[in-house]
């Protein structure tokens, strides 16, 4: 690979590998999920290029489908105690609610984040705090609108609980939303992930619930953008 010094001295790649470079920087990586919803429509658009439409439908479709499987990398803070957004998306919901039972943190409300995420948001799931996962638990449900409030306690979700280093218990909920229709979870109890790390994903438009202890002082308000295992949505007691 052919390298020239750049007036400052620091070399820079050049031809076909610069090239690579700049794709590589400008698209974000595809989640393992995605792949066979970029590969089929690609293998059609292969099958039919002879057809200009087949082509195009299948190139278009996907395009459309490594954008919503696309799998950006991000930079947690180092700040001590605090949580970040599981997910991208609009905040939601900022306010108290009993966690699911399934998750045995009690029939109290305590302090929640809920985020919306439109089939236009990055669809991973990332772990709000490190920590060690005690949890995870599947229930089937309805696929109302996840936008709706009803949506917590009535659609398909996935819920992980999760213990920090100094003993306290944040949850995770993943909701299927309206024309979501699959749910990934690839954390198992026993696992430790690191603040920020990818454990899931939802296909396509779909809701994230994250519920705090007593004490949480939550830093986010309703209508927020978030940016997942980026935005602070709260600083744990």
């Amino acid at each position: 690979m052919a390298r020239k010094p750049t007036p400052a001295g620091t070399p820079q790649t050049t031809g076909v590998g610069h090239v690579v470079d700049l794709v590589r920087a400008a698209i974000p990586p595809l989640h393992p999920a995605g792949l066979p919803f970029v590969l089929v429509p690609l293998g059609v658009a292969a099958v039919g290029r002879k057809r200009k439409w087949i082509r195009r439908a299948g190139l278009l479709s996907a395009g459309a489908c490594a954008t919503f499987f696309r799998h950006p990398h991000r930079v947690p803070p180092n700040r001590q105690g605090v949580a970040v957004a599981p997910a991208d998306g609009e905040v939601a919901l900022v306010d108290s609610a009993v966690p699911p039972a399934e998750l045995h943190m009690g029939s109290e409300p305590v302090p929640r984040v809920s985020i919306f995420l439109s089939v236009l948001d990055v669809h991973v799931q990332r772990s709000p705090v490190g920590g060690a996962v005690r949890g995870v638990t599947h229930k089937p449900g309805e696929f109302l609108s996840a936008d709706l409030p009803d949506a917590s306690d009535k659609n398909e979700r996935n819920s992980m609980l999760l213990e920090t280093a100094d003993g306290q218990y944040v949850a995770v909920v993943q909701i299927a939303g309206l024309i979501a229709r699959r749910i990934v979870c690839d954390a198992k109890v026993g696992d430790t992930l690191p603040i920020g790390d990818t454990y899931g994903l939802i296909r396509f438009g779909s809701r994230v619930d994250t519920y705090f202890p007593h004490g949480t002082k939550l830093l986010v308000e309703r209508g927020q953008r978030t940016i997942g295992a980026e935005t602070v949505i709260a600083q744990l007691p």
